[in-house]
């Protein structure tokens, strides 16, 4: 299936949003308002293996929280992944068995094209 996990209020993700002219195939997934779920996030990790990948290390949470990236693993990104959704790297993009995760211009633009094969 694919999806796009967003947060609507994220005025970058409604930019990418928009430049990759989205069709009807794809749910939109507004992580605010239906956060990850043990289940979304099986599939990201069965393309990923990796909760780190995953991981927005910039979330302000993190901040509030007093957490130190640095001692972390992967049972502990998974863990807060599933408890707020700050901690998912916007947007994630999977398309055709593809995933394309945060918002880097590189990353965009192998998803834009990707997007554009039919």
């Amino acid at each position: 299936m694919n999806k796009l996990y967003y947060l609507s209020s994220c005025s970058t993700c409604k930019r990418i949003i928009k430049q990759w002219s989205l069709i009807k195939t794809i749910d939109l997934i507004d992580i605010k308002i239906t956060p990850l779920n043990e289940k979304d996030l099986k599939e990201l990790y069965k393309i990923t293996y990796s909760y780190e990948s995953l991981f927005n290390k910039r979330a302000q949470m993190l901040k509030k929280l007093n957490i130190r990236i640095n001692l972390l693993d992967e049972n502990d990104f998974k863990k807060l992944l599933l408890t707020h959704y700050s901690f998912l790297k916007r947007p994630v993009l999977l398309f055709n068995s593809k995933i394309f995760i945060g918002n880097s211009k590189k990353n965009v633009d192998d998803a834009e094209i990707e997007l554009s094969k039919k």
